[in-house]
């Protein structure tokens, strides 16, 4: 029991004397304003957080996270296919495919996907 407590004081005192140490001579030359700031993909950091945001990248965003959805409900479907009667499938799937497309054609009329303004 002895020695464990001594072996576990040397392992925490080496670990502290390497943070020191690696400390002391780190490459940290000066703090740099925009090194140390947040990234948020692209933008200035240090501009004014207020920017206009595009509606169009917005709308584009909301599509693409319905059909990520779709897939997710799309996928189990295939798999019970073995073990589910049908004909009850193919209504279930119809229906499915059937509003799929009617949100589609209404994002087509309302001009959701016109992909140029």
């Amino acid at each position: 029991m002895k020695t464990l407590i001594m072996m576990s004081i040397m392992i925490l005192l080496i670990n502290l004397i390497l943070v020191i140490v690696l400390n002391l001579i780190s490459k940290k030359t000066f703090s740099d304003r925009e090194k140390s700031s947040p990234f948020e993909c692209g933008f200035d950091p240090k501009s004014s957080a207020r920017l206009p945001f595009s509606l169009q990248f917005f709308l584009i965003a909301m599509i693409f996270l319905i059909f990520d959805v779709e897939i997710t409900l799309l996928m189990p479907m295939i798999i019970t296919l073995k073990i589910s009667n049908i004909m009850n499938y193919s209504i279930i799937i119809t229906y499915f495919i059937l509003i799929l497309i009617i949100g589609l054609y209404h994002e087509w009329n309302q001009g959701a996907l016109n992909w140029a303004i």
